[in-house]
């Protein structure tokens, strides 16, 4: 996915408002507002960097005529100690926008690195690591693109680009008029065309009722590797187009057992709402 410039800069111009405020008074009252200066951001660790042209637009919104260099390319391996990109420009900027611009590189890189590790972990299987909606909010977009850099895909950006028929969705289409087995060729008659249907499965009963509705895509949500193996012999023995998407609960341990079941896609919350925070410092060359 290509981030989308406007969003970018609104999340940009609010963080620095929420971190600078009326202003960096150490900076304004130690250091001249013409100085200029240059500086290098190094990775403390080794990880899969995510972030680059967004720590650019933090120290861009500060210091227009700023220069940013990068050494990566999001997505690329780094190893500790190693500069990631530099930057020259008027000193306050610099110092300035050091925090905000490090705080994005650290959590997109964060969210990148791990989800390297589970697409490495099942590199060998037909399935692929997909993201969820537990993001942080106002953060979403970048989330996602990290995901994106660290190898894995993105489910749907919100509840506005797909449907996904959950169980609490349906405890209240209980009471409505339509039966469940027309469900989705109802939802069909009212959504864009091409837009995909999933319904979500607790148990064999909501597997037979997502393969009878010919959804796009049936979720496997929290089931055991015994009940999984038989909802997706179901499903392909139905010979019916549908996607198998697992979710709830897989870790990196748990990981390929589930990929050798046969899924097409696996969703982990954990990618997103569990990275630890990768350190980058930014130096001031002498």
């Amino acid at each position: 996915m290509k981030l989308d410039p406007q969003k970018v800069s609104f999340i940009i111009k609010n963080a620095l408002a929420e971190d600078i405020g009326t202003g960096d008074i150490t900076a304004m009252n130690l250091i001249s507002p013409t100085l200029r200066t240059s500086a290098r951001i190094i990775a403390k660790e080794q990880c899969i960097v995510a972030g680059l042209p967004v720590a650019r637009q933090a120290f861009k919104y500060l210091d227009k005529r700023c220069v940013w260099r990068a050494k990566y390319k999001d997505g690329s391996l780094v190893k500790k100690g190693k500069t990631i990109a530099t930057i020259s420009g008027l000193a306050r900027a610099v110092l300035s926008g050091e925090r905000t611009a490090l705080n994005f590189l650290s959590r997109m890189s964060a969210v990148a690195t791990l989800t390297k590790k589970y697409v490495k972990r099942i590199s060998k299987y037909k399935a692929e690591i997909y993201d969820t909606r537990k993001t942080i909010p106002g953060l979403r977009i970048l989330d996602k693109y990290a995901v994106v850099c660290g190898g894995g895909m993105n489910h749907r950006m919100g509840l506005y680009d797909m449907a996904l028929v959950k169980d609490n969705y349906l405890s209240i289409y209980e009471n409505g008029r339509i039966p469940k087995n027309q469900l989705v060729s109802a939802l069909k008659t009212k959504l864009p065309y091409g837009m995909k249907i999933e319904i979500e499965a607790e148990n064999i009963r909501d597997v037979e009722l997502g393969i009878m509705n010919n959804a796009n895509i049936i979720m496997l949500d929290n089931m055991d590797i015994k009940t999984i193996k038989k909802a997706v012999k179901l499903i392909r023995k139905s010979k019916k187009p549908i996607e198998i998407e697992i979710s709830g609960g897989v870790n990196l341990k748990k990981l390929e057992r589930v990929a050798r079941t046969g899924a097409d896609r696996i969703s982990i919350g954990a990618i997103t709402h569990s990275p630890q925070s990768i350190d980058f410092s930014l130096e001031i060359n002498k």
